[in-house]
């Protein structure tokens, strides 16, 4: 096996904003179609495949004055709930990681934990948990609160939700089931562990009702590049999913985070940080362009604000002229990197409001790829080779053809390079990320 450092992928699975282009699929309520994704992602080699989720519609049926056209027009409003679907494409996959987002402000410990773990188990190891606090404000209201709550709380809470779902997942060893028919016992109760927590957020006794995970602990992935959030993230977190525009940018988040962790006891290659791409491929420049512009056509300026409004601090939007500049904004509650990402667009390329929401609506904050396959497996070459990034997330801006084209034209290229796998080359998800399974941190404590 060659020892050189090769590029790990992620495909990002959410509902389609373009589903009105002539080769899209639905792919928000047919199981079938997401088969079909995943078994393309599979046959590609890549990582894993990552839902993003959230417990809420989208932002266009909340905002007061919505016109029934503008809501008409709101797609990713529906959606199969992704912990579900993981273990029924586990069914259907072999060797591909299956990760979904679970947010640790409106759930409990004990049933994230319960559920990842039983995942891992039907897919033999192939589970992970997107650990979020939730963007989206409007997922309150659906959870009993009046509003969101406060950034610094969600990740205070975040940090102890963590060390509870980690806790629990080591609550037996890895032989603690023994099922011994000569003797009558069923467990070795000296390998069985009761967590015993008790926090600022959380009492938690366990054990968990699961054997523990095939892979120990399912891998645990991260968003956010607050402060607050790389501080979990250097502490916890096994995958970063980012979104950086520019290399140098991008540069400078992988060499502060990975610096963070050496203060928590672990080693740079213990985190990979895989930011995203939202990629159109075509066999020409002139192709992918057009493909392009077929998309930005079909968005209307109502909808394409929709996707900055989010990240307004609460200032309508619509009470500012769309062809003037981005105004100020109060401090978000929902995502403080993105909002402060988006800022920084808007003033350093004098975008317009319209200009700005119509980038946001199609990237959604993400580095954009328009061109060949060659041309975008140069681009992440670039990236990887200058230490920006251990591998990429890809976003297809619609399914399946997109995807298909980058397992068919990317790919190769990037073999051909010799910077990514030709083949499986393990069966769990550590495995392909190429990190070690935990230890028993309650065996280990006795």
């Amino acid at each position: 096996m060659s020892t050189r450092r090769r590029m790990h992928l992620t495909a990002f699975c959410h509902p389609p904003g373009h589903w009105a282009m002539p080769d899209a699929l639905p792919t928000d309520m047919e199981f079938s179609d997401y088969v079909h994704l995943a078994q393309v992602a599979e046959r590609g080699l890549f990582d894993m495949l990552f839902f993003q989720d959230s417990a809420a519609v989208a932002p266009a049926f909340y905002l007061p004055g919505n016109t029934p056209e503008v809501i008409a027009r709101a797609s990713r409003c529906v959606r199969l709930e992704p912990l579900t679907l993981l273990a029924a494409l586990a069914t259907v996959t072999t060797h591909l990681g299956l990760v979904s987002t679970a947010t640790t402000t409106y759930n409990d410990p004990f049933n994230i934990a319960r559920k990842f773990a039983t995942i891992d188990h039907i897919s033999k190891g192939r589970a992970g948990w997107n650990l979020v606090t939730s963007q989206n404000e409007d997922e309150a209201q659906n959870f009993g609160h009046e509003r969101h709550v406060d950034h610094a709380l969600r990740y205070e809470r975040a940090e102890e939700f963590y060390d509870v779902v980690k806790g629990l997942w080591d609550s037996w060893e890895d032989d603690a089931v023994i099922r011994d028919r000569a003797t009558g016992r069923y467990i070795d109760p000296a390998k069985m562990h009761v967590l015993g927590h008790k926090g600022p957020h959380f009492s938690v006794r366990g054990p968990l009702n699961i054997a523990r995970p095939p892979q120990g602990h399912p891998i645990v992935a991260q968003a956010g590049s607050s402060e607050p959030g790389r501080a979990l993230a250097a502490r916890t977190a096994d995958v970063v999913f980012t979104a950086q525009v520019e290399i140098g940018e991008a540069k400078a988040f992988y060499d502060d985070l990975k610096g963070r962790m050496a203060a928590h006891g672990r080693k740079p290659d213990e985190l990979k940080i895989m930011p995203g791409i939202r990629f159109v491929l075509g066999a020409s420049e002139a192709e992918a362009q057009a493909r392009y512009k077929m998309m930005m056509d079909e968005v209307s300026d109502e909808g394409a604000l929709m996707a900055i409004q989010r990240l307004s601090g609460g200032l309508d939007l619509r009470n500012f002229a769309i062809d003037g500049p981005l105004p100020d904004l109060p401090p978000s509650n929902a995502a403080k990197a993105r909002q402060k990402m988006m800022i920084d667009l808007a003033r350093r390329e004098n975008l317009s409001m319209r200009e700005l929401a119509r980038r946001f609506t199609f990237s959604l904050g993400h580095l954009v790829y328009v061109g060949t396959a060659m041309g975008l497996a140069d681009l992440m070459e670039t990236w990887f080779e200058a230490g920006a990034a251990d591998g990429f997330t890809m976003l297809s801006p619609y399914f399946p053809t997109p995807l298909e084209d980058f397992v068919e034209g990317v790919i190769p290229e990037l073999q051909r390079r010799g910077m990514f796998r030709t083949r499986y080359e393990g069966v769990t998800l550590r495995d392909h990320l190429g990190l070690a399974r935990p230890a028993n941190r309650l065996a280990a404590r006795g």
